[in-house]
Order: structure tokens, then C-alpha cells, then sequence
């Protein structure tokens, strides 16, 4: 049997640029499989069902829990978010490397029951550079972008658990760690 593929576990707060990042790794490493998480929140203009996320009804993501369907799920900004289970087993079985966005308590869930995973926390240079950000995106009132940001701040505390601690203020360089932590993980399984 080959070997066994690794999981690369990413979280920052909403508005950090982890996104960009990843979709940036993703382009250049084709090895790599990004998890495509279940959600119950509406999909964005720019956003595709079954590219970005699985959008699904809550009664969708309610069954999936029962059913045992989900790695781990969790309900963040109002919504619920989750990680097909099987994809993951699948992936790691033949040897797929995943690259998984998600936020910092489905991290935690993962890590529990996947502790060989790297875990990478992205943080903004700045509470006020992640306002700007989130303002700038345009898809949150007012409400939304402060109760992201209170939710930043305690996202921010829990970086220290994170095997690497990223900050995200030149899109360039981030991509680079980003790459140099992937590329050091492989190097040494």
C-alpha cells in the first residue's frame, strides 16, 4: 500500500484572506484535494454548489448529522457548516493530501479525530485591516461585519494551538509560507 495522505487543516477569521490563499495553492500544487464542506448558508454571487461548498436545506444538513454522513459540523455566523466524512476516509486512504478551510471549532473537531493533521491559523495584520476587508467585500451589513469581527477576536485567541501561526498582510508571502509548510510536512512522512 502507498502512503497514507496527510490533512492540512487551515483556519483564520472570516475576511483574513484564507480563501484567496488557498484557492492561490490550489492552482499550483494539483496533488493537493480541497475539502468541499456542506453548508446551510446561501451561496454568494461568485460562489458555485459543488466547487465552493455543497449548499443544502437545513433538513439536508440535519439528516446528514443523524446519519453520521459528517467528519464534524458546527453552526458559525447563524449557519451550519460540515465535512463529508467518507470524502476524507476515501481521500486519506488513497493517499490524497486535503487542504480543508474551515473555522477554528471544526479544526479543533477534526484535529480530535484526525491527530496526525497539520493545522495552519491565518491571522489579518490588524483588527482595522480586517474591517477594511470585510467591509470591502460588500456581503455583510453592518450588524454582520461586527459580529464577525467579535467573533475574529476570539477565533485569534485560539491560534496558539495551531502548529503554525500565519499573517496574511502580502498575498504573495502568505502563499509562500503556506507552500513551504505543505512542502516541509511531506517531506517528513
Amino acid at each position: 500500500m502507498g502512503k497514507k495522505g496527510h490533512l492540512f487543516i487551515i483556519s483564520a477569521p472570516s475576511g483574513a484572506g484564507k480563501s484567496t490563499i488557498l484557492m492561490a495553492i490550489l492552482k499550483e500544487d494539483p496533488a493537493l484535494r480541497y475539502s468541499i464542506s456542506c453548508t446551510t448558508r446561501p451561496p454568494r454571487d461568485n460562489e458555485r454548489d459543488g466547487v465552493d461548498y455543497y449548499f443544502i436545506s437545513d433538513a439536508a444538513f440535519l439528516k446528514k448529522i443523524d446519519s453520521g454522513e459528517l467528519a464534524e459540523w458546527a453552526e458559525v455566523h447563524g449557519h451550519l457548516y460540515g465535512t463529508p466524512a467518507r470524502f476524507l476516509d476515501d481521500g486519506l486512504h488513497l493517499g490524497d493530501d486535503i487542504l480543508f478551510d474551515i473555522d477554528v471549532e471544526g479544526a479543533r473537531k477534526l484535529y480530535a479525530k484526525y491527530p496526525e493533521a497539520t493545522l495552519v491559523f491565518i491571522a489579518p495584520p490588524s483588527m482595522e485591516e480586517l474591517r477594511r476587508r470585510l467591509a470591502e467585500r460588500g456581503t455583510d451589513s453592518a450588524e454582520a461585519i461586527e459580529e464577525r469581527l467579535k467573533n475574529a477576536k476570539a477565533e485569534m485567541a485560539e491560534a496558539h494551538w495551531f502548529h503554525y501561526v500565519m499573517v496574511n498582510d502580502d498575498l504573495a508571502q502568505a502563499v509562500s509560507e503556506l507552500k513551504a509548510v505543505i512542502e516541509k510536512v511531506r517531506l517528513h512522512e
